[in-house]
This record gives structure tokens, sequence and C-alpha cells, in this order.
């Protein structure tokens, strides 16, 4: 067996499993190890009821108290029951599992584990696993590897599949060197591989993972250093000049641009004018204005006779960039012509737009990624303009390079990352900073909660909504899980229909959904034809609705502070006052601290660096930032330490060896190539 053994030869591995295995992005025992937990469970030894703290995962030895009982709600069979031990009794529920009650009788003693909740004002352990006394005592303390799944596959399917390749020893060979794992103490790559997989302590998970995160990072830092390299001969072959009509539309709107703003609009003119392709990604806070910036980029481009091509992440708010865009040029009488250009469109919508994109009769192109699609043929695309979530890869750039010339590229950021990490992590673009909130700006007023507010909120939102107002409410969840006790979109939509009076209209929204449908949901909600939305974090991303004023975050203890500051950002984008409020469902009092510094600033940037103060090395499974760069195992919040040294092993190597020549380097160059093939796409330019 070797990396690129197919995961099929494993033993019990199928055609149909492996087909389950390749959705997870698994196709050879390489990317199976590489395939870490998410997390792991710890089985402590059984305590006493009376000792119960609540949201924690517990094992409890007693005995059932009463045969078992069976109800329906809707389409769940809920088992329950109770357990007693010396210091009280607990009520325990079961979901769909009906077989229980012919196998767990009166009397029974056993040890029942699972995660206690609060349910109608009493403690309910929910889903428990259940085991005989002895064979509970044989994994006491061990750590067991818990995996992100899709349906159809089992977490001991993965574990299985994984422990036969680790048997097998050294299947990846070491690839850093050794000086480098000196430096910075580093374990042995199989090591970190068996010991984030299988760790027999905590101190072994730990050295595994620093080891696991640190090659991550580097791999990534020495992949944007080559990149950077060759951009960087990269010639600028539009001959775009400074243009009088950009600062006729800078006089004519109705608000002032903030310094912040202009500074970074003549960073960008400079680069655009340059003799060198404009590589600049444009970090600013929520709301600090930065796509009119981008707009000014855009009119720049087209008064020059070229064509500007903006992408966002999602079909809704390219359509609302698409809209603002036609209203902001007629309103101020500057003539361009532009096409929409989304995966949704009809193939005839597709067709027409192609035809006016390559013909040049289109200058300015909005849309999602079908801007980069194999049939888009440009006539001389000089400036793509990206959300964060769109950075090109290497292989994009060089599409649109081959139907032409190498454009500009602006990448636009909301997330907040200290500037000595986004140094690091943005080091293929020049960085600008809007660091300024434009002056009309409302501050969003902050609370932060626990779940006995509900009803004061929601009379708080209906008041808001007969005044003409709008509202998000922001679930951690898509569907009731059996093992995670948070609130979830479906279920809260019901309750919400509920406790509101008939006349105001709740949806929900979630990723799983169809893309039309969530479309439709939107549109919806951006004409106040629904006036309460509950939804996942899909909406961190969605449209601009500046009459939507309140936030409500459940289990806001479940998010990263800069994704909750992102979420905050989507309210308080029009002339009314409006409102924050994050429910923590948490008694803990490290949950209560993280959240209060969200509470008393609406500053991203000061967000994430005290975020960063509070967030160590042992919050290995704790809330991962969203927005940011997507890392397996790294998270760049709570890693910071080791993205500082991967950056400076990487700089100290590069200038020691900048072609990786030397025989001690052959296995890096092999992964740092074969991580440049998969990766291309997913890195920046």
């Amino acid at each position: 067996m070797n990396k690129e053994t197919h995961v099929i030869q494993l033993k019990g591995i199928g055609e149909k499993t492996s087909q389950l295995f390749h959705k997870m992005g698994i196709c050879t025992v390489e990317d199976l190890i590489r395939y870490y937990p998410r997390d792991y469970d710890v089985f402590k030894e059984p305590i006493l009821i009376e000792a119960i703290k609540n949201d924690e995962v517990v094992a409890i030895q007693g005995m059932i108290l009463k045969n078992l009982e069976i109800k329906r709600v809707r389409n769940l069979q809920i088992v329950s029951g109770v357990i007693q031990d010396a210091s009280g009794l607990l009520k325990v529920t079961w979901f769909n599992m009906p077989f229980l009650r012919n196998s767990i009788k009166q009397g029974y003693r056993l040890i029942l584990r699972g995660r206690v909740v609060i349910k109608n004002g009493s403690q309910v352990m929910e889903q428990p696993q259940i085991y005989q006394v002895n064979a509970y005592e044989e994994i006491v303390e061990s750590m067991q590897p818990i995996y992100s799944l899709v349906a159809g596959i089992t977490n001991q399917a993965v574990l299985k599949a994984v422990k036969q390749v680790i048997c097998q020893k050294d299947v990846v060979s070491e690839y850093l060197p050794a000086t480098i794992r000196e430096q910075y103490h580093l374990a042995e790559y199989n090591f970190a591989i068996e010991n984030i997989h299988f760790p027999k302590n905590m101190e072994d998970l730990l050295i595994a993972r620093n080891r696991l995160v640190f090659d991550e990072f580097f791999l990534f830092i020495m992949a944007l250093r080559q990149l950077k390299e060759k951009k960087e001969k990269a010639n600028n072959a539009f001959a775009l000049r400074k243009v009088d009509k950009v600062n006729e539309l800078i006089e004519k709107l109705p608000y002032k641009l903030t310094n912040a703003q202009l500074k970074v609009w003549k960073e960008i003119e400079a680069d655009m004018t340059s003799e060198k392709v404009m590589n600049r990604l444009v970090q600013g806070d929520v709301g600090s204005g930065k796509t009119i910036v981008a707009i000014l980029g855009i009119l720049m481009v087209v008064c020059c006779d070229y064509q500007a091509a903006f992408m966002a992440p999602t079909e809704v708010l390219a359509k609302q960039q698409y809209d603002s865009m036609i209203h902001l040029f007629e309103t101020y009488g500057f003539s361009f012509r532009a096409v929409l250009l989304t995966g949704s469109m009809t193939a005839k919508e597709k067709r027409l737009a192609y035809e006016q994109i390559e013909s040049g009769q289109a200058n300015v192109i909005v849309g999602t990624h079908a801007l980069i699609q194999e049939k888009v043929n440009y006539y001389n695309l000089a400036l793509v303009i990206t959300d964060e979530q769109h950075r090109f890869g290497v292989r994009q750039r060089e599409t649109l390079a081959n139907k032409g010339k190498e454009p500009h590229v602006l990448v636009m950021s909301a997330t907040p990352i200290p500037r000595t990490l986004a140094i690091i992590l943005y080091g293929d673009l020049d960085i600008s900073v809007i660091d300024e909130l434009p002056a009309e700006r409302q501050v969003i007023k902050n609370c932060v909660v626990n779940s006995s507010y509900r009803p004061t909120a929601y009379r708080f939102i209906q008041k808001e909504v007969e005044s003409g107002r709008q509202a998000y409410i922001i679930c951690p969840m898509v569907e009731e899980s059996e093992n995670i006790e948070a609130e979830n979109v479906i279920e809260y939509t019901e309750i919400l229909k509920d406790a509101l009076p008939p006349n105001i209209t709740v949806e929900y929204l979630h990723g799983k959904m169809k893309a039309k449908d969530k479309n439709q949901i939107m549109e919806r909600f951006a004409s106040n034809q629904i006036q309460v939305l509950v939804s996942t974090t899909v909406v961190e991303v969605g449209v601009n609705v500046p009459n939507a004023t309140v936030m409500m975050i459940e289990n806001a203890e479940r998010f990263g502070l800069a994704q909750l500051h992102q979420l905050r950002g989507r309210v308080g984008r029009g002339k009314y006052q409006s409102y924050c409020i994050l429910v923590n469902g948490s008694d803990s009092k490290a949950s209560k601290k993280r959240l209060e510094i969200l509470n008393k600033s609406n500053d991203g940037f000061f967000i994430a660096s005290e975020d960063l103060k509070l967030r160590g090395p042992g919050d290995l499974f704790g809330i991962r930032q969203s927005g940011v760069l997507e890392f397996k195992i790294g998270d760049v919040f709570t890693d910071a330490s080791i993205l500082q040294q991967a950056s400076d092993a990487a700089t100290w190597l590069l200038e020691e060896d900048e072609k990786l020549q030397r025989k001690e380097h052959e296995n890096l160059k092999e992964r740092l190539d074969k991580y440049l093939n998969h990766s291309l796409n997913k890195l920046s330019l």
C-alpha cells in the first residue's frame, strides 16, 4: 500500500462505500489519513446525577426506574424513561428508537452516556449511548475520533478505514526538513498522523495537531511566495489613465467619501496606471464603503474603453449589485452597458450575455462564478473585482489571461483580521485598509441576553415590524439534532409564527435549500414581502436590506466573534437605528466574556484582536471563524503563533534554497508541487 492507493482497495470498502468516501473528498489513502477528526469523544468516569451541569456530555451509572414510554411528535417517535442513582433522578429520551422499550426494562442497571440539556424547566439526557458496566470500564479515559460525515456512511466506517492505513506504518514519507522540525520542536509526520486520529492522551494530541497545523500554514505560505514571484513579472497591458468622470462621480454622490476611502481609491488608481498588473486586497469593516471604491475602478476602466467584471458570492447579491450599478450610473448620467451572468439563467439568456461580452457590447459584467466559465470570452477585460470568498486561483487567472490580456484584480474583504496576520495570509496581495466608517452610519445598539429574554425580544421585533422594519434571526442549525441542543431554523420558524401576529410573514432560509429557492426567499425579504427571516449563517454574504433593523442571534456562543460581527453587519445599513440581540445559551463564564467584547464594540478589527487574545492553543475544537481562508485543521485566530512560525520558516528556507534543489528538500518539493496542483483554484492570485 502506498499513498496513491485508492480507498476501494481497503478491506470493507466496496463500490458504494467508495462513492460515499468520494463525496467527502477522499479518493486515495493519502486523502483518508488527511481527513482529520472534527472532534474527540473522551470517555470519563460516571458522575452522580446531582453533579451534572447543563450542556455537558456525561456518563451516569444507575437503575432504570420504570419501563420506557413512547409518544409521537410529528415525524418523531420519542422514547422516554427515568434513571436513578444514589443522588437523584434524571429523565432520558431517545429519538426514533422504539425497539428500546423491549430491550431496556425496569430495574436494569446500566451506564447511560449523553448530553444533558434543559427541556421544559428540567434536566434531560438526550439520545444517550447505552453500556453494560463492565464494557464501559474498558473504554474509560480513551479518546475516540469523531469525523464529519455524509448520509450513508458511519463514523465507525471512517474510523476502521483510517486504522487500516495507519497500521501499515509510514504510508507517507516525512517531507519537512529536519532543521525546521528541530527549530520549531515539531513531531515526526507519521507520529502526528497517528496521534491526530488516535491520540493516547491530550498531550500527544496537542503535539500532533501542532505539527499538522504548522504543515498546513507552511505549505500555504510557500505556495503564496512562489505565486507572488510569478506575479511580480506580469506587466500592465492596458492603457489606463486617470479620468475626470471619476472625480465627477465623487463630487456628485449624496454623501462624502471618507478620507480612508479616498486614500484607498488613490492606491487603486496608482496601481492600474502603473507598469505592473494590480493585485490588491481592500480590507474594510462591515459598512465601511468598499463597494463604491470598487465602482470608481469600474468607471475608470469603462471610460478607457475596456471591460470590467464584478464577481459576487451569491446570485441574489450579484443581481442586487447589477441593479444598484445601473441605477447609480443612470442617476449621474454615465453611459455604460452592463450585463448580468449567473448559473441559474436560461440557456438563451446566457447565450445572449456571452454574445454581448465577446463583442464588447457589454463593458460591465456582473455575476457569480459563471463569469469564469469556459464559454465566456471577453472582448478586452481589464479589471476583475471579487469578494473574498471568490479569491481567484491561478488556473482561473490563466483562464482569463488566455482569453486576452492579464487583468487587474481587486479582492474585497469584510473579514476583520489583525494586520500582522493579514500580511502573512494575503502575502500575495498588496493590502489597503478602509479603517473609517461613513459619518452617516448609525452605531448598532447591542445586548447580550440569555434564553429567558426571548419573549421580550419577540415583542421588540413585532414593534419594529409594525413600524415598517424587518428582522433577521440566526440559528446555528438546519434541523433538530439528536445530539446537540441548539436552536434550528425549521422548528424555530414554526415557534415564531405562533409567537408573532399572523399578519407578520416569517420564513426560513438555509444552505441546504436549492439555489432557486434561496434566491426567491432573499428577493422576497429584500422587497419586504417577508418581515422576519429565520436563517443559518447563509445570510452572512446575503443581500443589502437597508430596511432590516434587528439581528437576533440564537446560541451566539457557538459562533466566532468575527463571524458574529459580520452577521451583525447585515443590519444598520439604512437610515434607521438598528439593534443586535445576542442570545447566549451557555452558562460558561468564558462565553459570557467573549460575547461582552462584541457587546461593547462595533469595531471589527478591535473585536478580532481581542478574540485573538482570548483564544489559546488549548481551544482545539472551539468556534472557528468564518469568512477567513479555510484550512482543514488550522485556525488563523487560535493558531496565530504557529502561523507566524510557519511564515518565518518559509522565509528562512527560501533564502537558503529558493528553488528547493537540494537533496534534503526533494520530498518537500514533491509535496509542494502536489499541493499547488490541487490547490491552485483555492489559492489567491
